[in-house]
């Protein structure tokens, strides 16, 4: 076994032993909300937004995106399980602001291997083989932080399948601070009709 996986399954077996309860949670979140965020490792959303288990749908992808898949899984919390109110959060020094499509595409071309970046760019560090699948997905980067929070509240606020009745927050976390800030155009965007 690696080392972490054997990290891991003991970190289990530790909240195992103290897990009490919370076998009995219910299905729906008990605080009927749920949050879009990204999944980069320094955003804890139980932390930053001081949730238990039990609470709320925390829905996470690459850049905290507004994909189908995100709106599909907001749409579910809501029509099935009960969430009232949704967040929007993206945060600073997000790595969706690194590249591009282009570059994504070229880099999956030349190899499946994980790349590098430095002051120069993006480099491939692996030898082929590669695949072009990479140049038929739009991989959502974004360059303006605020800007992508206001397009995602408009991508669900738009959407068919959404009830306009939903408020829809828009918000960005500092990774410097761990402050929630407002993005006031994502905000008035995702206001309940």
């Amino acid at each position: 076994m690696s080392k972490i996986l054997d990290e891991v399954l003991a970190a289990n077996q530790a909240y195992v032993a103290g897990f009490g309860n919370k076998g009995s949670l219910a299905l729906p979140p008990a605080r009927q909300f749920a949050i879009l965020t990204c999944m980069d490792a320094r955003l804890d959303p139980a932390k930053y937004a001081g949730l238990s288990e039990g609470d709320t749908h925390v829905i996470r992808n690459a850049g905290g995106r507004a994909s189908d898949d995100a709106i599909r899984s907001l749409v579910i919390s809501y029509k099935l399980l009960g969430t009232r109110e949704w967040f929007v959060i993206h945060h600073s020094d997000c790595g969706m602001q690194l590249f591009d499509n282009a570059i994504m595409s070229d880099l999956l071309s030349k190899s499946l291997e994980t790349a590098s970046i430095d002051a120069s760019g993006w480099h491939d560090t692996g030898k082929g083989p590669g695949c072009d699948e990479g140049k038929y997905i739009n991989w959502l980067t974004f360059k303006n932080l605020e800007l992508s929070v206001v397009e995602d509240v408009q991508r669900i606020r738009r959407h068919a399948l959404v009830p306009k009745n939903i408020p829809i927050y828009g918000f960005y976390y500092d990774v410097k601070t761990g402050k929630l800030v407002e993005v006031a155009d994502a905000m008035q965007a995702g206001r309940a009709l």
